[in-house]
């Protein structure tokens, strides 16, 4: 009797055992929506703003080298027809170089621009990347997908770790992607008002 009440005990404990671990080896999934969390952080207008400065610079260059491009070609019309052929000739190259000048800056700060932004973006992204993670592995999660590259999630099976995430992150609240749109429209009329 004494065997049969112990062999019992022992397969009850197992049995608690296997199924403490089903439960532990459950898979538990998660969501964010990456793209937005990183366009919320607060380190992302401070390299929204330095873009914008080394795009209007670009823009201001480029403006002021057209506008010369266009003084020299208007003066090189207005006296062509009075100038010897060598100094017509030097004119016309002159405008040439000019104008590949122009193509060169273009194509020269579009790459710069291309090169500032991923070295902007690059410390945001990771610090996005470890947050998540960090939040991932405290909470137990298996997989936390980006909500915004996946065509469903169910809601009742899978954990929104936006809200966490986003206070790990130092988002305010009250900040949204349609707030963080109205102020980026609203500083573009207040340029363009200049």
């Amino acid at each position: 009797m004494k065997k049969i009440f112990l062999c019992s005990i022992i397969a009850l404990f197992a049995g608690l055992s296997a199924s403490a671990q089903d439960a532990a080896s459950t898979p538990k999934f998660a969501y964010v929506d990456f793209n937005v969390l990183i366009q919320l952080m607060p380190e992302m207008d401070e390299a929204r703003n330095t873009m914008e400065a080394s795009s209007n610079e670009a823009q201001e260059t480029y403006k002021g080298m057209v506008e010369e491009y266009q003084k020299k070609l208007e003066q090189y019309q207005q006296k062509a027809a009075t100038w010897t052929a060598a100094i017509r000739e030097s004119k016309e190259k002159e405008l040439g170089e000019f104008q590949n000048r122009i193509t060169e800056f273009q194509e020269a700060i579009r790459q710069e621009l291309q090169e500032q932004q991923q070295k902007l973006m690059a410390p945001i992204h990771k610090k996005a990347v470890e947050s998540v993670n960090a939040l991932a592995k405290a909470k137990g999660f298996t997989v936390v997908f980006d909500s915004s590259s996946v065509l469903y999630i169910d809601p009742a099976q899978c954990t929104d770790l936006m809200p966490e995430a986003r206070k790990a992150l130092n988002i305010p609240a009250d900040r949204t992607i349609e707030s963080l749109q109205a102020e980026l429209q609203a500083k573009a009329a207040a340029a363009a008002g200049r």
